[in-house]
């Protein structure tokens, strides 16, 4: 379970993945590209602002880490991961992006997609992923801000007590993964769950919302990046 935009490529990126992951496929890709700039087989790990679970799933049985811990502000979603996501090696913490509840150096990777535009204080964030990482640990990072929003957004990753490894802009491949996303995951959700009287409003304005969006990154009035950073 999934919720994030998605990411795919031309030609398509083709993830190997299981039957009962293939409805996820492009929001799994986003969380795979993320997720693969280091090796994480044996590693400790955090996500933070892990959601429904579906991306901590994914990397925990596919690649490798020892341990994975998702963290998220929300009871409710940490309740929902807790009874669905029956993986030996994850587990779902309550708690806050900007106070994180673990000790320092505790992680050899953290993890966060596509959360952090909406944490009240951006930069406390990265200065809590620097205190769990262990030096020569690595925090893999991905977001969208809008076009006003990114000299702040730069600044604050500059600021940031951590070294940029790398940096992608990958406006054009989240836009195909949202619009992916849209057809081949959200519609079929919709139109199996959502109530007869509500269904078709939901998916007009579900789809309009999609394309919109999926233009404004086209036309660069957002910016979708993929970034690795090491701690010293």
């Amino acid at each position: 379970m999934l919720i994030n935009v998605g990411y795919e490529e031309v030609p398509p990126l083709a993830v190997q993945l299981e039957p009962a992951d293939e409805l996820g496929r492009f929001s799994i890709q986003l969380y795979h590209q993320t997720a693969t700039q280091v090796d994480l087989n044996g590693k400790r790990m955090l996500e933070v602002g892990s959601g429904h679970g579906g991306g901590a799933s994914y990397i925990k049985r596919y690649l490798g880490p020892d341990s994975y811990t998702g963290v998220d502000l929300n009871p409710n979603a940490v309740a929902l991961c807790r009874k669905v996501h029956n993986v030996p090696g994850l587990d779902f913490v309550e708690g806050s992006a900007e106070d994180l509840p673990f000790p320092d150096e505790s992680f050899d990777a953290v993890i966060n997609i596509e959360s952090s535009h909406t944490y009240p204080n951006f930069s406390r964030f990265l200065t809590e992923v620097a205190r769990v990482l262990r030096p020569g640990g690595h925090f893999l990072y991905t977001d969208v801000r809008n076009t006003p929003d990114i000299a702040a957004w730069e600044a604050a990753l500059a600021d940031a007590p951590l070294r940029m490894i790398s940096e992608r802009k990958i406006n054009t491949e989240a836009a195909l993964g949202l619009e992916n996303t849209w057809d081949h995951y959200w519609q079929e959700v919709i139109t199996r769950r959502a109530p007869a009287i509500l269904r078709r409003p939901t998916l007009t304005v579900g789809r309009a919302l999609t394309y919109s969006n999926a233009r404004k990154l086209r036309e660069e009035r957002m910016s979708y990046r993929i970034y690795c950073f090491e701690k010293a």
